[in-house]
């Protein structure tokens, strides 16, 4: 079973503090700006961990907006410090970066803040005597400035800006520099002087940025210990220059190898290199790589036995010259990953889970082309074999959605392997905490792509949970993401189906605010749109039948969204329905179920009292449909505006004794030991009409009610009708004159029923 660590009290702290910015750490200045109010100082422990929250709230939450000024809460060193931040995503700008320029930063990384130019690239200098570790991945605008070629002013409309590469900005004066990735650079920057001041370079990532010399990587050969060169197309002059780097412990010359076409063919010889050279390397990528010639050891000098990691009995033939095994090897593509004995403790490849996962860990951050094959592979495991490793396995796509949030061939193949693991066959192996991440992200994909495939993955995962249980916490985002795709002009079949499920779950067994929250969103005018347009296709399927259900399940007790059906036409369209649609028994009984709860509304039946709508009623009182459901339905709608007295009877035809007369017979047809279709929060509405004598009826109505559940269902409404008062109700209707003598038979049995309960659940215990 799996189990939940509850959150940290400083993670608590700062989710709330985030989400209240202006009532706990700032206030707003008239131009919109936040500030730290004076007397609170925030040391860099929490001030990093405060930037990092924001970031993944704002990139996971779908709630929470990104505030243009935040990053001005941290401009006075005096009392906020920040030392070690990660930003991602086109929302950094350079004014974000601008407000923290006085920050004594040691670790800055920039991921794929493509909205940042070289106004960044000034503030950077800002921060070169502190910095020691710094990315700039797929910044690709970093290096441009805006220039108006002709003198204008800003909104100048005739010629607009155009950007300029800044050729003048290098590396100098950063002595701490050693840890750079400069991942996506763009190609006009001449690396080689960016690079010439930094004197002890430790790590460097130049990945997909094609270089034809490297030589100039060897004045770095007594400090460089970690090199990247993922989709470098490499030659052998780059492979001269590669083992001169006598210190690497770890490079990385893999590619993806559906990107582009490479001339260069990964050898034995180059392999050999490697190993003869790079006496320090404990990890080596060599991924993607296609090989020009056999590197595995023929099959007549492989080893027997069990896999092992040792080099002497290397499947791989250069690596049997390794001192040691390597910690990692990426094999991902590459047919080595699939040999016996791999000396390595950490494999990335194809050939089984245990690599598949190591592949989505490794490339999640900066390959999304490569990350995405992985969790394809994951997906078949889900879906076909058994997933072993459940947890790590679901920590790695969630990591990979919420990384990726804009990819959406990542959202596509990470939504579809959720949806496996998350079946029930899994269930116990995961905890609530794991489980609304899961829905976090879900929630991301659905909001961020209108997609079919990501769309119907999505609802279909939504369709794992509990519901609405699990998706309370999310409750109203959920059901706005559902109606926006239920609103949508055109729609995938199956999508609306899933839809239409979910949104009917959504509002069953909630309370009333729940319902009222949900009905302000357009959910009824959602549901009889939906209906509308099945009936010009004449087509009575599970969508018309789930939106009959979700429209009775949010008027239940719920009089504004009552109101919300008779305004929206919504009995014209019961009647075109009920004639479109005569033997839908089902159908029926969702509509009659809607109805009662409507009926229940006193202001809005006036509006129920016309002769058709009446003489519908009353002909359903013996419809067969559903057993006794329907007919028990029309009687209930009946029973309440005969609670109303002859005086709100402004009808004719049918009359009202007529009506009376019709539904006493109908009651009296019923097997009070039918099993029922149908689920009551509370008997309030039934236990109203019990102390009046303007409809005796009504009374027998609900008197039928209690007797027929408390008899069936005892463990669930003896308990319900006691708590809610029911018992003196029904002995003072007892000792009512106008109460038929049939009712109050039935009436004492209720009690009867009801006190034996109370006696056989007594608790004896001392």
């Amino acid at each position: 079973m799996a189990l939940d660590s509850p959150e940290s009290l400083m993670t608590l702290c700062m989710d709330f503090c985030l989400r209240n910015l202006e009532e706990t750490l700032c206030y707003l200045l008239d131009n919109e700006t936040l500030r730290l109010h004076p007397d609170i100082f925030l040391p860099s422990e929490i001030c990093d961990r405060l930037v990092k929250e924001y970031m993944e709230l704002v990139n996971t939450d779908g709630i929470l907006e990104p505030h243009e000024s935040f990053f001005t809460l941290f401009s006075d060193p005096q009392s906020t410090r920040l030392t070690r931040i990660h930003l991602r995503e086109d929302f950094v700008q350079d004014q974000d970066l601008e407000a923290i320029r006085k920050q004594d930063l040691v670790e800055l990384y920039l991921t794929n803040c493509e909205k940042l130019t070289a106004k960044s690239l000034q503030t950077l200098l800002s921060f070169r005597s502190t910095l020691v570790s710094l990315s700039l991945f797929g910044c690709s605008n970093i290096f441009y400035d805006e220039e108006n070629p002709g003198g204008c002013k800003d909104d100048c409309q005739v010629n607009p800006t155009r950007q300029v590469l800044v050729k003048n900005f290098t590396f100098e004066g950063f002595q701490r520099l050693r840890f750079l990735n400069l991942g996506r650079l763009t190609e006009e920057v001449d690396v080689e002087l960016l690079l010439r001041p930094l004197s002890s370079l430790m790590t460097l990532d130049l990945s997909g940025i094609q270089l034809g010399d490297l030589t100039f990587l060897t004045q770095w050969k007594d400090s460089l210990i970690s090199l990247s060169l993922y989709n470098m197309d490499l030659s052998d002059d780059h492979i001269r220059a590669i083992v001169q780097l006598q210190k690497l412990r770890h490079l990385d010359i893999s590619r993806d190898r559906l990107s582009s076409y490479y001339k260069f063919k990964l050898t034995r010889k180059v392999l050999s290199l490697f190993v003869q050279n790079l006496g320090n390397l404990i990890s080596l990528d060599i991924s993607g790589h296609m090989m020009l010639e056999n590197c595995a050891v023929s099959k007549m000098d492989e080893e027997l036995g069990q896999p092992s990691v040792e080099p002497c009995r290397s499947s791989i033939a250069p690596f049997r010259g390794l001192r040691r095994p390597l910690q990692f090897l990426g094999l991902f593509d590459t047919s080595l990953c699939c040999l016996p004995h791999i000396p390595a403790y950490k494999v990335t490849g194809d050939k089984n889970e245990e690599q598949v996962l190591n592949a989505i860990e490794a490339y999640t951050e900066h390959r999304p082309e490569i990350t995405n094959r992985a969790i394809n592979h994951l997906f078949d495991i889900a879906r076909i074999e058994r997933c072993s490793q459940l947890l790590r396995a679901l920590q790695l796509v969630i990591a990979a959605l919420k990384c990726h949030k804009y990819d959406k061939t990542i959202q596509v193949t990470g939504s579809a392997a959720l949806f496996y693991l998350t079946n029930s066959e899994y269930r116990t192996e995961q905890s609530i905490k794991l489980r609304r991440q899961i829905i976090q992200v879900v929630l991301n994909g659905m909001e961020s792509y209108q997609e079919v495939t990501v769309q119907r993955n999505c609802c279909l995962t939504l369709c794992n949970f509990s519901v609405p249980e699990e998706l309370e916490f999310q409750y109203r985002r959920v059901n706005e993401l559902l109606l926006n795709i239920l609103n949508l002009s055109r729609q995938d079949e199956s999508i609306q189906r899933i839809a239409v499920h979910l949104c009917n779950a959504l509002v069953c067994q909630v309370d009333n605010d729940h319902k009222e929250a949900v009905g302000k969103m357009g959910f009824v005018m959602t549901m009889l749109k939906l209906i509308q347009k099945k009936l010009l296709d004449k087509s009575c399927d599970q969508v018309m039948e789930f939106s009959w259900s979700a429209l009775w399940n949010i008027t239940d007790e719920t009089p504004d969204n009552c109101e919300m059906f008779l305004g929206y036409n919504g009995m014209k369209l019961f009647l075109d329905c009920l004639k479109e649609f005569p033997e839908k028994q089902e159908l029926h009984r969702n509509m009659l179920g809607l109805l009662g709860n409507v009926a229940e509304v006193r202001w809005l039946r006036p509006q129920l009292m016309t002769s058709q709508f009446i003489s519908v009623f009353s002909d359903l009182l013996e419809s067969k449909a559903d057993g006794i459901e329907v007919s028990y339905n029309a009687c209930g709608v009946l029973s309440h505006i005969m609670f109303d007295g002859p005086d709100a009877w402004h009808i004719c035809d049918p009359s009202r004794d007529e009506v009376v007369e019709r539904m006493w017979t109908a009651i009296q047809s019923w097997d009070i030991s039918s099993r029922r279709n149908i689920n009551y929060r509370s008997f309030e509405p039934i236990l109203r009409l019990l102390p009046q004598g303007v409809s005796p009826v009504s009374q027998h109505w609900a008197t039928w009610a209690l007797y027929n559940l408390v008899s069936v269902y005892p463990d669930k409404y003896c308990p319900l009708l006691i708590r809610e008062g029911g018992m003196p109700l029904l002995k003072d209707m007892i000792n009512m004159p106008s109460t038929r003598q049939e009712t109050k038979e039935m009436a004492w049995k209720v009690l009867e029923r009801c006190s034996n309960f109370k006696e056989e659940n007594m608790d004896t215990s001392r």
